[in-house]
């Protein structure tokens, strides 16, 4: 059933008072209005969606690793948002959206000094959508380094990232949604909601970060076979994604920033593309391990919604279930890919965010209603390369010198009591001694041939 408001109430509804006069609108004027202030809306419910992703981050890579690690791993999702939000005033929001600098960087707007007067209202509630999308990209990292990051060598990189990692290359892809014109999208990159903008911008940082640290403690035998750690609590982490592809909707159909039906198509996508992913990681998981692998399946929901970020808004939905689908098939042989090379990454996050955002990007191109070309293709390519130049060497510094000066990875007696006692003096699970909860790894002669680095269908043995 459709509502009508009849001109004479819309017009009386939007009249305003100048000077003690009324003077009513034109009928233009108050639709205008209307739906001026319904994009207000809009954008601000789904910055709240955005937001309420970060405790979907936090309970799966909380669930993803070990008990004794779990009040860490709140307290880095916490500070991702806190820190990152005061970043990206002072700093990062001018740097992504000011007055642009030859199409790379913006010049204005630090501390929002210069975005005051006329469409101030905007400005702030633009700003509020981006900084959530902004806290994504750090929080990202995380995972990848959990479980043997010191507390303030994390702290150190949350500002980085947040602060100059992330907006520089979201000002070069995006520029022109505020007050810059970016490098990239004058080229013609099509990435609507951050498949690399905010997803591989935070899967390559966390790929440097992994590199820096090291594996965990236990994670390789002497003899080079790889030993699953397993996670905590299985039913948390899926919470976790159940809020993350809730939180999507918003973070993909609110990227539009407009109360219009053009967010239908966009929440069908996204929800296609996670159930693609999903189905296909389970059965990719359940032929390379002979069961239907539970953490393998959560990352495929991830890595469709991810996929999709991209082109949610300029594919059909056919094209969205195999963008999903392939990047569900692409998260198992990724995790296992660097597995294998001893890059030790508990909740997949590089392979999540970093490769299936690579890809989502790739496939915006390939499957864009308006069209193809070589040329399309080339761009969207130069875009996800450009993005892995800038980010990791970047982030691979910036840990360097975190590592150097701060220092990065916490001694191994306290990697091994665990971050909460040791970090934080505290225990997320007051029936479980702080020292060694959790440690325990997966038994049997060749199970870490089989099993991926996620692996979670045992449970924790307590010490």
């Amino acid at each position: 059933m459709r509502w009508f408001i009849p001109t004479s109430i819309l017009i009386s509804m939007a009249t305003p008072a100048l000077a003690g006069d009324v003077t009513p609108m034109t009928n233009a004027e108050a639709i205008a209005l209307v739906q001026e202030h319904a994009n207000f809306v809009w954008t601000l419910m789904a910055a709240c969606l955005v937001f309420f992703m970060q405790a979907g981050f936090s309970l799966v890579e909380a669930g993803f690793t070990r008990a004794k690690n779990a009040i860490n791993i709140i307290m880095k999702n916490l500070m991702d948002f806190s820190i990152g939000s005061l970043a990206f005033w002072a700093i990062g929001f001018g740097l992504m959206f000011g007055h642009s600098l030859g199409g790379f960087v913006g010049t204005s707007g630090f501390f929002l000094s210069d975005f005051t007067g006329e469409g101030e209202e905007w400005t702030l509630a633009f700003w509020m959508f981006q900084v959530v999308f902004a806290a994504t990209a750090a929080t990202i990292v995380s995972g990848a380094m959990a479980e043997r990051t010191k507390f303030t060598g994390y702290i150190a990189y949350s500002i980085f990232i947040t602060a100059l990692i992330y907006p520089v290359f979201g000002s070069w892809a995006w520029g022109s949604l505020h007050n810059g014109s970016g490098w990239l999208e004058n080229l013609g990159f099509i990435d609507f909601a951050g498949s690399t903008v905010v997803h591989s911008v935070g899967g390559w940082a966390a790929l440097a970060g992994a590199i820096v640290l090291g594996p965990r403690l236990g994670k390789y035998a002497a003899n080079g076979s790889i030993r699953p750690i397993l996670g905590h609590n299985i039913p948390l982490a899926g919470l976790g994604v159940f809020i993350l592809w809730l939180g999507w909707f918003g973070f993909n159909a609110g990227s539009t920033t407009t109360a219009d039906k053009s967010i239908a198509l966009i929440f069908v996508n996204t929800n296609l593309a996670a159930a693609a992913g999903a189905v296909t990681a389970m059965i990719v998981s359940w032929i390379r391990f002979g069961k239907p692998e539970v953490s393998m399946s959560l990352n495929g929901v991830l890595a469709g919604l991810v996929g999709i970020t991209a082109g949610c808004a300029n594919v059909g939905p056919a094209a969205a279930i195999i963008i999903g689908a392939m990047a569900g098939g692409i998260v198992v042989s990724s995790v296992l890919f660097f597995e294998k090379i001893r890059i030790d990454d508990p909740v997949g996050a590089i392979s999540v965010h970093g490769v299936c955002g690579a890809w989502g990007t790739l496939a915006a191109g390939l499957f864009n209603t308006g069209g193809t070309s070589l040329g399309i293709i080339g761009v969207q390519l130069l875009g996800i390369l450009a993005c892995f130049l800038w980010v990791f060497p970047m982030a691979w510094l910036m840990f360097k010198l975190v590592d150097r000066f701060i220092g990065l990875r916490v001694t191994a007696d306290e990697e091994m009591e665990g971050l909460d006692f040791s970090e934080h003096g505290g225990n997320a699970y007051p029936d479980f001694r702080a020292s060694g909860a959790g440690m325990s790894f997966d038994g049997g002669k060749g199970s870490g041939e089989k099993r991926p680095a996620t692996a979670s269908t045992a449970v924790l043995t307590q010490s």
